[in-house]
């Protein structure tokens, strides 16, 4: 296959034609008015000038709350108010049904340009295990357009007798299925205890922890420090990443300085999630409240690999969203004063570090998950967030529109 006539982020002023063969791009040369030699049937595209780039990443999913906010209601409009929404919504929702909004969510975001998704499913008393079930059938039935992985989010409490049964179902959801534990020491009543205890299981079912970390703006609260000190302490072999991690946001600039290092230290990868926490968080602070997100820079400066992305997807958590990563990247230029090229980052080749996979440098030898945009800068492209004109996912087209 080739795109003809594309712009490049690093090259302003030229058009090129890059040539993908099987899963990688193969050339990569200066269009030119005369014809280019092209393979017997290989597939031309016209990208008319468009900006071509890697394609994007959704770090942090709920598909299986997607599309649910005119059947569950979140009056109050905070975090419990959501999660008590859920619970006693449960009844309104089947597995067909999950799998029919979340297969829904898959595609709509594969034609925003996403070629990769992680996505938490709870595991709860009261849910079992029909959202892996949902989850994995999705899984199948996308794996040529889009790579799932599932996150088995556990309920609470997660230490001692009481933690047994949510423990015991986190083994059952990886056996099923899920690729990676997850849980919400924040909620807990032990955070510690939460943190030991998901440690522990992740050790014996040998798979990544992807754990929702202080999700609140309570500055004496901070969690994610004791991850960081147990990862570095345990010499955790597999990938952990701290998603929202928003009270860190909330401490002086030497704490946020201090726990920042441990998390680099640790190699843990942090997603901030705009959408939901700008939603959920600050509600009670009548008087200059909180944005709600988590202290990029300091992470940044660290070294820590800061992701983002969209969480929920006009559920109780968040009631707007349109699957599109441009528009996270959007929210972080305007609530956390990041510049646009680390903003488009954070949606992509950071997000799919954090995820485990490989990233897209647009050179001759790299994996084809690419996107086009009717752009000439990435500025422009989260500006005006204009439908993708193409979306590769591993050299086949995923989505493609004239």
């Amino acid at each position: 296959m080739q795109i003809r006539n594309c712009r490049l982020v690093d090259k302003p002023g030229h058009f090129f034609d890059v040539t993908v063969t099987a899963e990688k791009i193969s050339a990569i040369n200066l269009s030119t008015d005369s014809d280019i030699s092209v393979a017997h049937h290989q597939q031309v595209i016209d990208s008319k000038g468009a900006l071509l780039t890697t394609s994007l990443a959704e770090p942090h999913a709920h598909l299986d709350k997607a599309f649910l906010s005119e059947r569950i209601a979140n009056p109050t409009g905070d975090l419990m108010g959501a999660i008590n929404a859920m619970e006693s919504g449960r009844d309104l929702i089947t597995v067909d049904d999950t799998i029919s909004r979340a297969e829904r969510a898959v595609r709509l975001m594969v034609s925003n340009g996403v070629t990769a998704i992680r996505t938490h499913a709870d595991v709860t008393q009261w849910n079992s295990l029909d959202s892996i079930e949902a989850l994995t059938e999705v899984r199948n039935r996308t794996r040529d357009i889009v790579e799932l992985q599932i996150v088995a989010l556990l309920g609470w409490p997660l230490s001692g007798d009481l933690g047994q049964a949510n423990l015991a179902l986190g083994k059952k959801a990886i056996k099923l299925g899920a690729d990676i534990l997850g849980g919400c020491p924040h909620l807990d009543s032990d955070p510690v205890g939460s943190n030991i205890a998901l440690l522990q299981l992740a050790t014996e079912l040998g798979c990544p922890l992807d754990l929702h970390t202080d999700e609140h703006t309570d500055a004496q609260r901070v969690s994610l420090e004791d991850l960081a000190d147990r990862v570095i302490a345990t010499k955790f072999t597999h990938s952990v990443t701290a998603s929202h991690c928003v009270s860190l946001g909330m401490q002086t600039k030497d704490a946020q300085k201090r726990i920042s290092e441990k998390v680099a230290l640790a190699k843990i990868g942090v997603i901030t999630l705009p959408h939901t926490n700008l939603f959920l968080q600050g509600r009670d602070d009548a008087v200059a409240p909180p944005r709600g997100l988590t202290a990029v820079r300091a992470l940044r400066t660290a070294g820590v690999r800061v992701a983002a992305g969209a969480d929920n997807l006009q559920d109780p958590f968040n009631p707007v969203g349109n699957g599109d990563p441009l528009e996270t990247a959007s929210l972080l230029v305007l609530a956390a004063h990041q510049l646009p090229d680390d903003a488009f980052a954070a949606i992509s080749n950071t997000a799919k570090s954090v995820m485990g996979l490989p990233e897209t440098q647009l050179k001759v030898g790299d994996l084809a998950n690419l996107m086009l945009t009717p752009a000439t800068t990435l500025r422009e492209a989260i500006a005006s967030r204009r439908s993708r004109q193409m979306v590769m996912s591993l050299g086949r087209l995923s989505h493609f529109s004239n």
